[in-house]
């Protein structure tokens, strides 16, 4: 056997067309939209090409909708017949690909697929081509979906002046793509910002696409008109009219535009969809990541001459620059907010009706803005809907529940007893409400638990008490099994009979108990047993009953055990669906078995044979 090394043969891969445009049209591009898109951004970096030149070249892209297709010109730098070889016919290979670094910056494509994006909706592409660099002939390179292609010479007189003619032949079933209403929405919606001309010709009409410069770069004379300029803009493009509007500029990296703030309120968990141009053309109408996440109550307009594309140049490469971008432009919105806090309150007003969530998503972390919209910001408290440091004025010591079922057990009787207590259950308002002593000095704030509540019941007449013993020894072994204990006090408003004290602790320790129960029930010994492993030592809830209720006092003075019973239970449930909060399987069974004893009792007539 011969050992001696074998010499590598060189192969070419084989790139199937068809494949390769199929993974195009449904993983790489996301509408058929974007052959437009690849044919003004061919003609723009060709124009930009031939004016790195000569300057004084002439600029325009030109986009004809005829009866067999669709045929786009650009006064480009052209290409030679080596060109059309190296950069046509090579699957990957773009023309900008070869410039230096730093040239690579005044193009749109760099990434050599962009003619391929055209096989989406054609079957056919003739290029015709003559280069404005040398005095070499016009040439024709003519493909189809199959992946085969010709290349030929042509008479001069085909071609007489310098630039690219790109035409289209639809193919079945695309032929939407190509109707003149379509073409002239797309190439509006894509190179309305082009820095060169660009005119769409549809018969003897011919439609002017380029609206430059774009409008937060034109002068008004006021300040009012130019505000008005761009909520028209943002009408027209993303569909609302705005609350405000904001100046958006980051120099360093060629970002300008404006930030539109939404007319109505949204989810913070809802990711912004900006529009965002890359020199002019339109990259994106989904950006994600162009804002923090707090900004989520605003829509964003830019064009950007640094921010990298993806592959698809349908969004923007997570990167550094980004970072740096999204950083700069919230603080753009962050002053704007400031400016208006403390120059312009009904504005404000106005702003944080709609969006107070997403200030108090970014007042946690700062402090000079938390105290700029501290007196604006409203909160759910025993005092009603009011801003927190109007509450903080009211109330030295600020109690606070930290969860929305919380605060609905204690609300109607802490509103009676003087107590202040705001509802900090919902997003944001837990940490601004503990944050309160940093911007107000002297001010308490303090975790709302059942002994602070109950401190401020009064208690009954020991007479009274001692009278009832008996029903409440009946009322607390019926509420034993759900981790409750019951106590008699009075308190107001007269027409809540039974207030459920149900701290952190204690609702852990009862969805414990639940829990043992429920696996006990299914024979779950192992589980069970783990559960009960875990039985703590925290606080029971309780059930205050008010004896200053009617219907309180004269189920107190049931001699029935069963009915006492049944009556607890029944007040009980009452109290837990005061409280909103789901409930458990246990809960759930005891409701019923309240409702049906109590209803048993109203219903039941003697047998006449007894």
């Amino acid at each position: 056997m011969n050992d001696a090394a074998i010499p590598a043969a060189d192969h070419t891969f084989q790139v199937d067309l068809r494949g390769l445009v199929d993974l195009l049209s449904h993983h790489l591009y996301s509408s058929p939209r974007v052959y437009l898109r690849e044919l003004l951004q061919n003609g723009v970096d060709a124009v930009t090409a031939r004016r790195s030149a000569d300057p004084d070249s002439p600029a325009a892209i030109t986009v004809t909708v005829e009866d067999g297709g669709l045929r786009v010109a650009d006064t480009g730098v052209g290409l030679t017949e080596a060109d059309v070889h190296r950069f046509l016919a090579t699957i990957g290979r773009s023309s900008k690909r070869d410039a230096l670094e730093s040239a690579r910056r005044d193009y749109l494509g760099q990434f050599g697929i962009g003619l391929l994006a055209c096989f989406v909706v054609a079957d056919e592409i003739t290029v015709l081509t003559r280069s404005a660099l040398t005095d070499a002939p016009p040439v024709e390179w003519r493909a189809g979906s199959d992946g085969h292609y010709t290349v030929r010479t042509v008479d001069a007189s085909e071609c007489p002046v310098p630039g690219t003619t790109v035409f289209l032949t639809p193919r079945r079933g695309s032929e939407a793509w190509f109707t003149a209403d379509r073409v002239i929405e797309l190439a509006r919606d894509f190179g309305a910002l082009l820095p060169y001309e660009v005119t769409v010709v549809t018969g003897a009409e011919v439609t002017s696409i380029t609206d430059t410069p774009a409008v937060w770069d034109r002068p008004y004379p006021t300040t009012g008109q130019r505000r008005a300029a761009l909520a028209a803009y943002c009408e027209s493009r993303l569909g609302f009219t705005p609350l405000d509007v904001i100046d958006l500029d980051v120099p360093l990296a060629g970002v300008r535009g404006a930030a539109f703030v939404l007319p109505e309120a949204v989810s913070p968990a809802m990711r912004g969809k900006h529009r965002v141009h890359l020199k002019g053309m339109l990259l994106t109408e989904n950006a994600d990541k162009l804002l923090p996440d707090w900004a989520f109550f605003v829509r964003c307009v830019v064009d950007t001459d640094t921010l990298r594309p993806t592959a698809s140049r349908e969004n923007l490469y997570d990167d550094e620059s980004l970072a740096g971008v999204r950083d700069a432009l919230g603080g753009h919105i962050r002053d704007w907010l400031a400016d208006v806090a403390a120059h312009d309150q009904p504005r404000l007003a106005r702003f944080l009706s709609v969006h107070h969530l997403g200030v108090k998503a970014l007042a946690r972390h700062d402090d000079e803005l938390l105290r700029l919209v501290l007196p604006w910001l409203p909160f759910e408290t025993t005092d009603g809907r009011i801003a927190l440091d109007e509450f903080a004025r009211r109330h030295p010591i600020v109690h606070v529940t930290s969860t929305v079922e919380e605060y609905r057990q204690v609300a109607p009787v802490a509103a009676a007893a003087g107590l202040g207590v705001v509802n900090g259950g919902y997003t944001y308002d837990l940490d601004l409400v503990y944050r309160l002593p940093d911007i107000r000095p002297g001010t308490t704030v303090a975790e709302l638990d059942p002994d602070t509540v109950t401190a401020h019941l009064d208690a009954v007449d020991p007479a009274v008490e001692l009278a009832a013993a008996t029903f409440l020894a009946h009322a607390r072994a019926a509420l034993d099994p759900q981790s409750c204990d019951v106590s008699l006090r009075t308190f107001q408003p007269v027409t809540v009979p039974a207030l459920l004290l149900d701290g952190r602790d204690a609702r852990g320790e009862r969805d414990r108990a639940g829990a043992e129960a429920d696996a006990a029930g299914r024979g779950d010994d192992l589980w069970s047993g783990i559960l009960g492993s875990l039985r703590g030592s925290a606080p029971r809830a309780r059930l205050v009953l008010n004896h200053l209720n009617p219907l309180v006092r004269r189920i107190a003075g049931l001699a029935d055990p069963e009915l006492a019973r049944a009556a607890v239970e029944g007040l009980y449930g009452q109290a837990l669906l005061l409280s909103h909060r789901p409930l458990t399987s246990t809960e759930t069974g005891l409701l019923g078995r309240s409702f049906l004893g109590l209803l048993e009792r109203a219903v039941h007539q003697p047998d006449p044979g007894e």
